[in-house]
């Protein structure tokens, strides 16, 4: 099963939603703001990407410059603040046969499907 992890207000997350719908196959949408995910889908997700938790922090967020930016954190600190301020976890992030991409740009989630 795909999945994306999708926030509507974002455009580049609604083009992610837009390719998956036209692809044709079936996914499921997770809205994360409102539905948030655990620390363990979390470092999953971040294991799936062969990032750091730090490369998926979206640091022109309101949020990260004023509480967590010139901040020395770890991993479990960034993904405790990935959990505790969604908004701060780029997007969108489709998930497919063991495999993820961040939807930027578009053309990474056409090379997971």
């Amino acid at each position: 099963m795909i999945t994306i992890l999708h926030n509507p207000r974002c455009s580049k997350s609604r083009e992610g939603l837009s390719i998956l719908e036209r692809s044709g196959k079936d996914f499921k949408v997770i809205k994360y703001l409102d539905d948030p995910i655990s620390v363990d889908t979390l470092k999953q997700i971040i294991s799936l990407l062969g990032i750091a938790p730090i490369e998926l922090i979206r640091k022109n967020e309101a949020i990260w410059k004023s509480k967590f930016k010139n901040m020395t954190l770890s991993d479990d600190d960034i993904i405790n603040a990935m959990i505790e301020n969604p908004k701060l976890i780029e997007r969108p992030i489709v998930i497919h046969n063991e495999k993820a991409a961040i939807g930027r740009p578009s053309q990474n989630i056409l090379n997971i499907l």
